[in-house]
């Protein structure tokens, strides 16, 4: 039997009754013959196809069209609706009939039907893009601030368009909707459909782009409309809608909205900057959903079919692997694990669910026989025909046929409430039972377009490449060229060479570069080719998608990152190149170090290289200033430009040459649209500085840096004296650090615009220290002057989401004071708020500081990820103590005052790298002092969330730390052992242990711990479990045996046991484990079979 009869669950002798009046000559579903179909191969005659595909127009007539809205084209969850539609499904129900369009497109003479088929589905994402247009202000809002108050609605009237549901009724941000949808736009509209009609469209369209580019840092509500797996208003970042935002910029990018007879202005431009971010971060994430969601189905539909979202093929097996095991069933697919919809024991009068609530769907999750159909149509895109069989027998099992015969798809089936107790001892025993929705009565259009789509691929109706023209489910590198005039994804070359093109400031500093046989070019010489500040690119591209009918003002003003600035554009007549970001002159005194802009160079270099997906090579401008020269460490630059000279970068191809020679085989971006924007661009390329005299003997005139060491004076006690003193002192002091202090108290007690001198108030006064003091390299005072400013490190948001999206939180904040948990992107308003709010009023260094640390690691996750393991939350403050301490145990330098405030952002930096891989550097320090920095860090082994989970389980009481108990009830209803949410609370009580050196023995006892409960299945603790009782007992037993004295380590007196080897401790903590059951604290008994080995918890 063929697998259409299969699916269709039909004998080759079963006949329909069809509505002749609305399809006319078609057969029937008993007509089709039985033949193998997708696994052995097509052989269908015309007859045969023409017969085939009338069943399916018949079946698509009655089960989906029926029920679009006249008016707008929508269609609704339900065809028992006849209010709302769902802008999701209809995505789908438009898809569906766009593919049997595709099929009817082979037939010569199909009687009009394709004209239809392409009309319904072209009458869909109109109304769609209708109802979103009369949105535009949301769209606009939303670019600024992505909240679910300004997201586009996702539910609308079937008949007025209007929406029908507030924000506060049903949360609408789910931007895997809107990249859905520009996902089809850019398939239907390849294969011939006019969905677009004028500029205004287009203009919108584009804004759409910037809608979902900043997926990677929205929370969003995901695939099921409720964000957190605990149903409680929670928005999480979602990996299956990061991915279809990734896959929907790879589309659309380069597509002419106007298919083949479009124009310039009818173009989408993608940000490839802001994709590199979505795909990174999307790969990172995978195979886990989101922190509450170990895994879930809607990762299906993005790492296959219709998203493609990633070609990476251990990432692919794995996330699909992951699906496999945790929520295939007998009926269809889980959602995801404990997800209460629709189970009988659900409350349907609440909204959200209770703290707890989700232990009671246990095991008794609904499945949804869809997924049967995604993983059909998944094996037909990649070939694996067993797959196809499998699930095709699988879905035969679940369908239903209506009173016509017509194969229904059942929404879901449901444990019934008197078989939930017996399902849950043992679950997959009970029968379940099909929902209401989704029946013969009730049609779920979304089933039913998936059974189309899988049907005609199965059939061998329509190619996997007629209902994937932008050939998504390729990798880039294997897509059919396109010989057009704007960038494209082409994937990356294994031997990709990166262009560099040196620009000097000035001649004289060309002669100068000369001298060392580096050769660059002025601004000047690489005429008529401009150079621009990538400022200025920006302002460009806030012209792209401007619409003032529709109050839309284009692309927001955000940087243009590495990958942005690697193309050569041609604007209005000019050919363009931007240097990098690194090399723009900023307020923040990261730019005044030179070994940190040498790193940041190499760093960019490899970037681009690792992460170039366009055609074309990229081209990195390397800016040369003056500035440059005056510092102390020029000839690290000189010599990294000696090593590129070679045509190499630690690895790296790269080529260095003049910009004439390199710009035919550059990336080349048209901006076109500023063909047609009557407007005066004002833009302000870079210029070259000119001298009197431009030989080599002019370099004198350059002021080379003054070697000056600013006295660290403490100036505390002008703190309470009057405004007259300080006044005073702040004229005839000398050193930078001290005059910053007294503007300091000045600020605070007269305001920025209080007059410190003639015409010089306090704000213009800082500002001039800190100019000055960033010249003269003096740390200590321009990190003083900078956090009295309220600056901002540039690009801190990106990379604290770049933290986040690698499973770690990260805190701000002074030990011993309150700490703000930074658990979703934030603005880099919102991050400026909560540093110099909650860090600046208890120490003012620390507040750039602790920024400069949360940027540094930032950088460091994404190339060095590894140093990381084991640490959970990165807690700034406490990071900056580790670096501390370590400064102070091995005296680097000689001066034991010696703060880290007054080092190099690069020396900050090193000492970083070294306290995060202090294992690699065992010599320099003490058992003791590894423990102080490790615990510092709160580093834990390797699955130690999953043991402290195990230990829980056998612990009625819970776990005492510090003072602080972690219940068992209701943490583990409320919590699952994989999810990230009950490894963090673990944390959260480590922290609330005052010694850093303590943290790491009790990790230590736990651990012991763990392994004598698993060693020993039938033991368990009668009540809780004290870690100090248990920490003191062992250090009584070391001191008895070593007669060991206390307070060896200032007030510590636990310290010989602390800077015992683990070896030592270890056996001690389990000596007060094995004594604690010998004092009946624990019981015997428990069944073996009730801790059955789960999946381990691994945070790395």
């Amino acid at each position: 039997m063929s697998v259409s009869h299969q699916l269709l669950g039909l004998g080759p002798a079963e006949m329909l009754d069809f509505d002749k009046r609305t399809c006319s000559r078609q057969g029937s579903v008993g007509d089709i013959e039985i033949m193998d179909g997708f696994l052995k191969g097509f052989n269908l005659n015309y007859d045969d196809t023409i017969r085939q595909l009338d069943i399916y127009y018949g079946i698509v007539k009655r089960t989906i069209l029926r029920y679009q809205s006249p008016v707008n084209g929508l269609f609704p969850v339900l065809s028992s609706d006849n209010k709302v539609g769902s802008v999701r499904d209809s995505i789908y129900c438009a898809a569906a009939i766009w593919s049997l369009y595709q099929a009817y497109r082979r037939i010569d003479d199909d009687r009009g039907k394709s004209h239809e088929l392409g009309q319904s589905a072209v009458k869909c994402m109109r109304g769609i893009l209708e109802c979103w247009i009369r949105q535009a202000d949301r769209v606009e809002q939303f670019k600024q601030n992505q909240s679910h108050q300004f997201a586009l609605h996702c539910k609308f009237h079937l008949e007025t368009g209007d929406t029908v549901f507030g924000d506060d009724e049903y949360f609408h941000l789910q931007i895997d909707v809107v990249s859905l949808y520009i996902i089809y736009l850019v398939q239907m509209i390849t294969s011939g459909l006019q969905i677009i009609f004028v500029q205004d469209e287009v203009n919108f369209v584009q804004n759409l782009v910037y809608y979902v580019e900043r997926a990677y840092r929205t929370p969003d509500y995901g695939m099921w409309e409720r964000g957190s797996k605990y149903n409680d208003g929670t928005a999480e970042i979602h990996a299956s809608s990061i991915g279809m935002a990734k896959a929907a910029l790879e589309a659309i990018n380069g597509c002419n909205l106007f298919g083949d007879v479009g124009t310039s202005w009818s173009v989408i431009f993608v940000d490839i900057d802001a994709h590199n971010r979505n795909r990174s971060i999307f790969e990172t994430l995978l195979p886990r959903e989101s922190s509450s969601k170990n895994i879930d189905i809607s990762l299906l539909s993005t790492i296959s079919y219709p998203a493609f979202a990633t070609h990476d093929e251990q990432s692919y097996s794995k996330t699909k692997q992951k699906i496999l095991r945790k929520l295939k069933g007998d009926y269809g697919f889980k959602r995801y694990l404990r997800d209460g919809y629709k189970t009988m024991v659900e409350d349907t009068e609440r909204r959200f669910y209770t703290k707890g609530e989700t232990k009671n769907f246990e095991n008794i999750e609904c499945q949804w026989p869809i997924f049967y159909l995604y993983m059909i149509i998944d094996g037909v895109f990649k070939g694996i025909p067993d797959q196809v069989e499998e699930y095709c027998q699988l879905a035969k099992l679940r369908l239903i046929r209506d009173n016509l015969g017509d194969p229904i798809v059942p929404r879901y089936f449901y444990v019934p409430k008197e078989s939930i107790e017996e399902e849950k001892q043992e679950p997959g025993s009970q029968a379940r039972l099909m929902s209401g929705k989704g029946s013969d009565s009730e049609v779920f259009l979304w089933g039913q377009a998936m059974y189309i789509i899988a049907q005609l691929l199965t059939s061998g109706l329509v190619h996997l490449n007629e209902i994937d023209l932008a050939r998504r489910y390729l990798p880039t590198y294997n897509r059919p060229r396109r010989a057009l005039r704007y960038s494209a994804f082409q994937g990356t070359a294994s031997d990709l060479v990166v262009q560099v093109v040196l620009i000097a400031e000035s001649h004289r500093l060309q002669a100068m570069l000369a001298t060392y046989g580096i050769q660059a070019q002025t601004p000047v010489e690489v005429e008529p080719v401009q150079i621009w500040p990538p400022s200025q690119l920006v302002k460009v591209h806030e012209y792209l998608g401007v619409n003032k009918k529709l109050g839309l003002k284009g692309r927001p003003p955000r940087p243009v990152g590495a990958l942005g600035t690697s193309k050569v554009y041609r604007v209005c007549g000019q050919t363009v190149l931007s240097y990098p970001l690194m090399f723009e002159v900023s307020d923040f005194y990261l730019s005044h170090d030179m070994t940190l802009l040498i790193d940041d160079i190499k760093t960019e270099l490899h970037f681009v290289g690792k992460n170039w997906r366009l055609s074309g090579r990229p081209t990195m401008v390397l800016l040369i200033r003056e500035d440059h020269m005056r510092d102390r460490k020029f000839k690290e630059l000189l010599d990294l430009f000696a090593e590129l000279k070679k045509g190499h970068c630690d690895g790296l191809k790269v080529r260095i040459g003049r910009l004439q020679n390199l710009i035919s085989s550059s990336c080349i971006e048209h901006l076109d649209f500023m063909n047609h924007i009557n407007v005066d661009l004002n833009v302000a390329p870079f210029r070259q500085v000119v001298h009197e005299y431009s030989g080599y003997q002019s370099l004198t005139d350059v002021p080379k840096a003054i070697v000056f060491n600013d006295p660290f004076l403490q100036v505390k006690e002008y703190k309470e004296q009057p405004t007259s003193e300080i006044l005073e002192a702040f004229r005839n002091l000398e050193g930078f650090y001290a005059k910053c202090q007294l503007l300091g108290f000045l600020l605070k007690r007269e305001g920025a615009d209080f007059l410190v001198e003639e015409d010089l108030t306090v704000q213009e006064a800082l500002h001039r220290m800190n100019d000055q003091a960033g010249v003269l390299r003096l740390w200590g005072a321009v990190r003083y002057a900078s956090s009295l400013l309220c600056q901002l490190v540039d690009s801190i948001s990106p990379y604290i989401t770049t933290i986040l999206v690698n499973g770690k939180q990260l805190t701000f904040g002074v030990v011993g004071k309150e700490e703000v948990v930074i658990d979703k992107p934030m603005s880099p308003a919102e991050i400026r708020d909560v540093i110099y709010s909650k860090v600046q009023p208890y120490d003012i260094v620390q507040a750039t500081l602790q920024q400069e640390l949360a940027l540094y690691c930032g950088k460091l996750i994404v190339t060095h990820p590894d140093v990381f393991d084991g640490i959970l939350k990165i807690r700034i403050g406490w990071v900056l103590q580790a670096i501390q301490l370590y400064m102070d145990i091995t005296k680097e330098n000689v001066n034991e005052n010696f703060q880290l405030s007054w080092c190099s952002p690069s020396e900050v930096r090193r000492l970083l790298q070294i306290v995060l891989d202090i294992g690699e550097h065992p010599d320099k320090l003490s058992v003791f002092q590894r423990r102080q920095i490790e615990g510092c860090l709160c580093r834990v082994p390797t699955n130690f969330y999953g043991k402290v989970w195990h230990v829980l389980r056998k612990t009625p009481g819970g776990i005492i730390i510090a003072g602080k108990t972690l219940p068992q009830e209701p943490t583990l209803s409320h919590m699952t052992l994989s999810e990230l949410n009950f490894a963090l609370q673990v944390e959260i009580m480590l922290h609330n242990i005052e010694h850093p050196e303590y943290i790491q023995i009790v990790i230590e006892l736990l651990c012991v711990v763990s392994t004598i409960l698993q060693r020993n299945p039938e033991l368990a603790f009668n009540g809780s479990l004290d870690v100090d009782q248990l920490v003191e007992s062992a250090y009584q037993m070391f001191q008895k045996d070593f007669k060991a004295e206390g307070a060896k380590h200032g007030d510590n007196e636990l310290y010989p046991f602390f800077n015992a080897p683990a070896a030592t401790t270890t056996g001690y903590l389990a000596r007060a484990v094995v004594n604690n059951i010998l004092q009946g604290d624990m019981r015997f008994g428990v069944e073996l079979n009730e801790f059955s080995r789960a999946e381990l918890c691994v945070i790395q």
